[in-house]
């Protein structure tokens, strides 16, 4: 991250969104918390609010909720009938995302689910869950897991989008020892070899760095 790009950001930001009280107040208030400063940005937030639109999205799953950023953000473009189940392994944060969530105002669009995602994802599959929209932004190393898991729950066109995979330009370390860096490869492997499956990937760069995302629809 260089000053060019948070400049940038702000420019963009200034230009293309309007203000928001409701975002801003869940990131300061995550912060004061000393919760990881790993939320998307506005910009990026927009972007899959974006998307949920474009998709006609009614049910959102996110895996990986932190202090609950992006889940507002997706569950305000879902319709008012619409719901977003969200996962936090962290009961402490878990905590914090919650009164985030509640004091959003999208409270009723929202469940939070506190445990290992994994098992959210499986207990989902179990009941013959379908999603129009999923957002994987949790921990890096399960990210294969989560994909494959991710596709068996997202209805026929409905889209799946992968955050964190370019890791600043690691990803292209097939030696990395890195826990996450070796998790992306392997949800990239197992890319490769999927059918019926339209992707691609962004790589981002911006006031969190660099990194990107791989977008995935189900034919």
């Amino acid at each position: 991250m260089t000053d060019i790009h948070v400049a940038v950001d702000a420019y963009l930001e200034e230009n293309l969104l309007k203000t928001d009280p409701i975002l801003d107040e869940i990131a300061r208030e995550s912060e004061a918390a000393g919760l990881v400063p790993h939320a998307v940005t506005p910009l990026q937030a927009e972007f899959l609010a974006l998307l949920i639109k474009l998709c006609g999205a009614k049910r959102v799953l996110e895996i990986g909720c932190l202090g609950g950023y992006s889940a507002v953000a997706m569950a305000r473009a879902l319709p008012e009938d619409g719901q977003l189940i969200t996962t936090e392994i962290d009961t402490r944060t878990a905590k914090i995302a919650q009164q985030n969530i509640d004091g959003s105002g999208f409270g009723d669009r929202i469940d939070l689910r506190v445990g290992p995602a994994m098992d959210v994802l499986d207990t989902e599959i179990s009941q013959g869950g379908s999603f129009d929209f999923v957002f994987i932004d949790a921990d890096k190393v399960n990210h294969k897991n989560y994909l494959e898991r991710a596709l068996k729950l997202t209805r026929p066109g409905g889209v799946i989008v992968a955050d964190n995979v370019v890791r600043g330009g690691a990803v292209i370390e097939a030696d990395s020892q890195e826990n996450s860096i070796k998790g992306v490869r392997a949800m990239m492997a197992y890319a490769a070899t999927l059918t019926g499956v339209d992707m691609t990937a962004l790589q981002t760069v911006g006031a969190k760095g660099y990194d990107g995302m791989a977008i995935f629809r189900v034919s």
